[in-house]
């Protein structure tokens, strides 16, 4: 039998493509964390949507990385299409990195790129979030890690790992400052976890999580496939940013952490002026996110971990509205002209922008609205009974958040809606950058 030619191999015989393509389509907060971490580590990286992958532009690429987000929505956002032009483009010598919700896009139940399998929610710690310790077997992707401590934020787990899949980190321990629902691991320690559990009618205790894989690697085809349920595109992560350096050394050979890429100095224009009507919208729409983040805060429903995550009490949705939040500073700061990476001058279409904005600011006022009376409801209704994020007796609950997410936990509704504007708004701003 012929010896196996690896993606990799086939890289370093000086195939010239560019380094890494990110899929930015229903990642939202998660893209652009993605895209902040990658920033910071100096690595080379194309924004690209569905409909660029489905066009054939994936051939351009060594890499593609697909960061956190619903794998079911990023599946229905490809298509079948898209879906195959990945499995072709892996099965040919290149190479896929997915972090969390990547990472389940690329299983059995999404495109298949490797035999295994995520444990049912009732068969897992649903709601884990913060740093953990690791172990790891001996793999190049962990030069330059002392200590090997790193980020999960509500990862799923992995159920099956056969002879064609190797593991290359497992969980060694859950630090107390990490969070299991809206339990501090240090508090559920004290507390006990059994009683807890039966509290919350879910399984809580990060023991569980002990040995179990968390970083995998195999193929498809002649490509390499690096499936991690760890955020190693934490912003400010300096572990995080050693390991990214390091895949893209590995799975995007070419391009060498030891010559970081040279940052061209593009001549920029100021940004146009912009109409006293689009900074008052601009402003409206910024205000307004930030009032219901004030709301939920107030009500004691949530605070910021860090700069682009909230931690929230079960029952409530936190990750979608400190997304939104997220978003939108992130576009103000951007057409603010605050930010380093601001749109160009030449390529901001002033028309489209005066109409995005509008059509943002037309759907968020009566979201935020409706959403700042429904978490006051269930502040108020936590205060006499347990609070499900998915059930409720209340029938005013349960009609908003219909209403506000629709009937499923990967968010629809209103707020599919609206993010959807707000997401090709802020792709079209740092593409332009």
């Amino acid at each position: 039998m012929a010896e196996r030619t690896t993606g990799t191999q086939l890289r370093q015989k000086g195939v010239s493509k560019k380094a890494c393509a990110l899929l930015w389509d229903e990642s939202f907060a998660w893209g652009l964390m993605a895209y902040q971490a990658l920033t910071e580590a100096g690595l080379p990286f194309d924004l690209l949507r569905s409909e660029e992958i489905r066009g054939g532009a994936l051939s351009r690429y060594r890499m593609l990385f697909v960061p956190g987000g619903w794998a079911s929505q990023k599946l229905t956002a490809l298509g079948d299409r898209g879906q195959e032009e990945i499995k072709r483009f892996v099965e040919e010598g290149g190479s896929y990195l997915g972090i969390c919700g990547g990472a389940g896009m690329a299983t059995e139940g999404g495109i298949g790129l490797l035999p295994i399998r995520r444990k049912p929610t009732t068969e897992r710690v649903p709601s884990f979030s913060g740093p953990v310790r690791l172990s790891l077997a001996d793999h190049r992707i962990w030069q330059k890690v002392d200590t090997p401590i790193f980020f999960a934020w509500w990862p799923s787990q992995f159920q099956t790992v056969d002879q064609r899949t190797r593991a290359l980190a497992c969980y060694e321990e859950v630090l107390p400052d990490a969070f299991s629902s809206d339990i501090s691991v240090a508090d559920g320690r004290s507390v006990g976890w059994p009683a807890l559990e039966a509290r919350y009618g879910i399984l809580l205790d990060p023991a569980r999580l002990h040995g179990e894989p968390a970083v995998l690697e195999g193929h498809f085809g002649r490509g390499d496939v690096f499936l991690s349920l760890i955020h190693f595109d934490t912003p400010g992560d300096p572990n995080g940013a050693a390991v990214l350096r390091n895949l893209w050394d590995y799975l995007a050979s070419g391009w060498s952490s030891e010559s970081p890429v040279r940052k061209v100095r593009s001549r920029r224009l100021p940004l146009p002026e912009l109409s006293p009507e689009v900074h008052e919208v601009i402003d409206g729409i910024e205000t307004a996110a930030s009032d219901l983040i004030a709301t939920g805060s107030r009500n004691f429903l949530w605070y910021w971990r860090n700069h682009l995550l909230l931690q929230w009490r079960r029952g409530v949705r936190g990750l979608e509205y400190g997304t939104l939040a997220v978003m939108m500073e992130e576009i103000g700061k951007r057409l603010g002209g605050t930010d380093g990476g601001q749109a160009h001058a030449a390529s901001l279409d002033l028309l489209r922008l005066r109409e995005d904005t509008s059509e943002i600011r037309d759907q968020l006022i009566p979201f935020v609205e409706k959403a700042k009376l429904l978490v006051i409801r269930e502040r108020f209704y936590m205060n006499t009974a347990t609070l499900s994020p998915v059930e409720c007796d209340d029938e005013e609950i349960n009609r908003l958040r219909l209403e506000l997410f629709g009937s499923a936990m990967s968010h629809g509704g209103h707020f599919k809606r609206l993010i959807d504007i707000v997401d090709r708004l802020l792709f079209n701003l740092i593409r332009d950058a």
